[in-house]
């Protein structure tokens, strides 16, 4: 199996600014340069999938055959047991196509403002998959799952997307309010890339 090697450029299929520099901020300790398929004039792939796993697919497939490297892709949403799990894979457009952050928060803070506040369970989760190449019939899956609380609220500068009504019960702060190096210890996000990290650098 082969895994990449010290200097390998992998191109990240994703352009939202908050996840680059999560990942790449994740990945500064390790010898693994990610280039954002931004930089490399990778057109976006179409989210068909019905699932987080097919979506991320979907993604570095894309971004390995525009790019000709290796990909890496995350897909990631939160999920609300009130809403039976929405909005799920359609968090980065929960409030319509091409919805803000702001505008996906608001409709989530509308949708949960009756829920009583100890039935707002929620979890973020990431599926983040590695492609060797765009015909690679065995993609790496890394999966991370994060629990928290949702308050109605927002609070706190850092994060994007629904980090700011995120509740960590292990911190007592909003993800939002965490600074970068706890959130990215403690995240779904984190979790996944830790996983993935260990199987390029072959320790798994």
């Amino acid at each position: 199996m082969s895994k990449t090697h010290h200097g390998e450029s992998i191109v990240l299929a994703s352009s939202n600014a908050g996840k680059v520099r999560e990942i790449n901020a994740l990945l500064a300790d390790e010898e693994i340069h990610v280039i954002p398929q931004s930089a490399l004039g990778v057109p976006e792939a179409a989210e068909t999938g019905l699932s987080f796993v097919e979506n991320a697919i979907l993604k570095a497939r894309n971004a390995a055959a525009h790019s000709g490297l290796a990909a890496i892709a995350d897909d990631s949403g939160i999920e609300v047991d009130a809403l039976a799990g929405a909005p799920g894979i359609y968090s980065a457009r929960y409030a319509g196509p091409g919805a803000s952050d702001l505008d996906n928060l608001n409709k989530l803070i509308e949708m949960i403002r009756e829920v009583p506040p100890e039935q707002r369970t929620a979890r973020f989760q990431c599926l983040m998959v590695y492609l060797r190449h765009a015909e690679d019939p065995t993609p790496v899956i890394c999966q991370g799952t994060w629990d928290g609380l949702l308050l109605d609220t927002p609070r706190g500068d850092n994060g994007f997307g629904y980090d700011p009504i995120f509740l960590v019960p292990s911190e007592g702060r909003t993800s939002a309010e965490l600074d970068p190096e706890t959130k990215n210890r403690l995240s779904h996000r984190g979790q996944a890339l830790t996983k993935l990290v260990r199987f390029l650098k072959g320790e798994s």
